[in-house]
């Protein structure tokens, strides 16, 4: 299935479609969720659910920095489980709309490599969401060392991890 059509109420991309255009440096990230807008926004805006699921599997986070509103600034340091290894991360939010986020993004290891990043979210009817994503680099380069990161396993791995907090409803209002 072609991941810009929405086919039948029973197709769902239930794993993220990763794909690299070929004319910019942009990532795309398509990916269906068993949940609301509203709930999948939240899991993307409140700090606490957003540190329980982002990233792989071998990562804790800790949220730095929080502040998820339209002019508002975010920071969060992911830790290696075994090594106790740290990455930073940083970014603006520039709009966050009930059916959007448009955030800068970069890795405090790559201070040159800042990306401009949007989500949108479409309800798609019967309890599913879609949500698009897309990641703009300023060079080809930095697109390429993001792909090369492992940025697909911590994606993968963190949308399990966000099925299972949303399978317990752990993003309902107030619910945690």
């Amino acid at each position: 299935m072609n991941p810009t059509e929405h086919t039948s109420p029973t197709d769902h991309l239930t794993t993220a479609t990763i794909e690299a255009d070929p004319e910019v440096p942009l990532i795309r990230i398509v990916r269906d969720f068993r949940t609301t807008p509203a709930q999948l926004l939240r899991a993307h805006t409140d700090p606490e659910l957003y540190a329980r699921w982002v990233g792989p599997e071998a990562l804790s986070t800790r949220i730095d920095l929080w502040d998820a509103r339209t002019g508002g600034a975010w920071a969060f340091t992911n830790i290696d489980r075994v090594s106790g290894e740290e990455y930073a991360f940083h970014g603006s939010f520039h709009e966050v709309a009930e059916d959007r986020i448009v955030q800068t993004f970069a890795f405090d290891g790559w201070p040159d490599g800042v990306s401009l990043e949007t989500m949108r979210l479409e309800d798609l009817g019967g309890g599913w969401t879609r949500m698009r994503s897309t990641s703009l680099f300023d060079s080809f380069e930095g697109r390429g060392q993001m792909l090369d990161s492992g940025m697909d396993v911590g994606i993968h791995e963190g949308y399990a991890a966000l099925d299972e907090l949303l399978a317990a409803d752990a993003t309902a209002g107030g619910a945690r």
